[in-house]
């Protein structure tokens, strides 16, 4: 089971990322303007579309909940590259070094993944997408938190290893969602 879970991640991964590098030669790196906080709003607004849809049975925009969960892992992203660079480092990144960096976060988060997943035995299969939805938009409200108390934590992990559980489990809920299945048909 486990060979089966890297391999759907890495298919959901590799679309993800499909659409980022295409958004980054659209609009380059206009992303490093922003600021934390504002990424986690971004973030934010993306989950509470998907919670609103499932509460409501209905949409009126015409992108579904797999775009949204895309664009979750997306900004993930983008908030992990942000706190690595630092404020001097130049806004425009090539498509080639943002690529680059996208594959190091996103490795170092499915290693996270493997380890918790070995300790929960894949408990992730039988989770609804409405309970995935709700654990994200808790780990939103906890990354408010840290950044409202600007950084520091008592007992608890840091943004990074909320923003790398987002991520993992967008992919739980596009894997439910047959994400690749569908992006490729």
């Amino acid at each position: 089971m486990i060979n089966q879970t890297v391999n759907e991640y890495n298919q959901v991964i590799k679309e993800c990322k499909k659409i980022f590098i295409k958004k980054t030669q659209d609009y380059g790196t206009a992303w490093r303007i922003l600021r934390l906080p504002s990424i986690t709003d971004q973030i934010f607004i993306k989950a509470q579309r998907i919670r609103s849809i499932q509460e409501k049975g209905i949409q009126k925009i015409e992108e579904d909940i797999t775009s949204e969960f895309v664009g979750i892992i997306n900004y993930c992203a983008i908030a992990l590259m942000q706190l690595e660079l630092d404020g001097n480092t130049e806004l425009e990144l090539t498509a080639e070094k943002v690529g680059l960096l996208y594959d190091k976060h996103i490795k170092e988060t499915l290693d996270l993944l493997m380890k918790k997943n070995h300790d929960y035995g894949e408990a992730w299969r039988e989770m609804r997408v409405s309970s995935i939805t709700d654990i994200i938009l808790m780990k939103l409200l906890r990354v408010k938190q840290i950044e409202d108390n600007e950084g520091k934590t008592v007992i608890s992990e840091g943004v990074d290893a909320n923003y790398q559980d987002m991520i993992n489990y967008s992919v739980f809920a596009l894997i439910k969602l047959n994400y690749v299945k569908n992006a490729v048909s």
